[in-house]
Parts: C-alpha cells; structure tokens; sequence
C-alpha cells in the first residue's frame, strides 16, 4: 500500500528558506514520479515541482522555478522540496503526490489528476 507523509511545514518570514520532506512507504521513490503540489485559501491546487520516474528529471511552475528545488533520497526513500527566498504568496498547504507513470510528463507533471497516491498536506505560512 502507497503511503506518502510530507515533514517541515512551518512560519517563516519573507526571504527565508525551509525544507519540505516527504516519507514514501510501499514503493520506491525512485521508480515512481514524484510531485509537489500547493494550494492557497481560495485557490485550486498548483504543481509546484515534479521529478521523473528512472530519470530524475525535473520539472517546475514558473512561479517557483529558481527558487525551488525538488530532490529525492532513493535510500531513505524520501522526496525533499527546498524553499529558498519565499514569499507570502508561497503560503499554502502543500502536498506530495506520487504515480508510477505519468505519460507526458514534461507537458502533464502538473495536472493533479495524474496522479493517484497523495499526502495529507504540510501548511507553509510566509509571513511578509
């Protein structure tokens, strides 16, 4: 069974930085796309970053691009997402989300309904 629990949520003011994990357990992360998803108070849910199944290759928003980092630890089986320079309009709850094929990629990594397994959330708050 799929599970996917996101770490590091938390305050941080405008500038700052903060690490985002996310522990997969029934898989390995490396086999699967893995995704960063957000989604702000009134606002639908955004791919925020998304790395490649096998590959590594990786994706990002605009938004974030420059900012952001997507990683992931085969051996510990975890997916990381590094902040830097935030913003107020970076807070949001963010999730991780996960499948083992996403066809396209490179044009869909986005879209939230390719992917099935998902986490609970971690609640990022950017204070200006």
């Amino acid at each position: 069974q799929v599970q996917l629990v996101e770490f590091g949520g938390g305050s941080v003011q405008a500038g700052g930085s903060r690490k985002l994990s996310c522990t997969a357990s029934g898989y390995s992360v490396g086999n699967y796309f893995m995704a960063w998803f957000r989604q702000a108070p009134g606002k639908e849910r955004e791919g925020v970053a998304c790395i490649g199944a096998n590959t590594g290759t990786t994706y990002y928003a605009g938004a974030v691009k420059g900012r952001f980092t997507i990683s992931q630890d085969n051996a510990k089986n975890i997916l990381y997402l590094q902040m830097n320079s935030l913003k107020p309009e970076d807070t949001a709850m963010y999730y991780c989300a996960a499948d083992a094929y996403v066809p396209s990629a490179n044009i869909v990594w986005s879209r939230q309904d390719r992917y099935r397994y998902w986490g609970q959330g971690t609640q990022v708050t950017v204070s200006s």
